[in-house]
């Protein structure tokens, strides 16, 4: 679930700016929650998983 309004959620401290949910000059999430994944059959290490939530923007 978006939220447009960009309010910082913060419990998801995020430092990735290019994605749409993130909250400006604050290093936090503007979603609700999140959805983490992986992109490995076993993943062992944190570069293993991925934010699903993310959106470009």
């Amino acid at each position: 679930m978006m939220n447009n309004s960009k309010k910082a959620n913060y419990s998801i401290k995020c430092t990735v700016e290019n994605c749409a949910n993130h909250c400006g000059k604050e290093q936090y999430c503007s979603l609700d929650c999140i959805c983490v994944g992986t992109h490995e059959g076993n993943p062992t290490m944190d570069q293993c998983t991925d934010c699903k939530s993310f959106l470009l923007k």
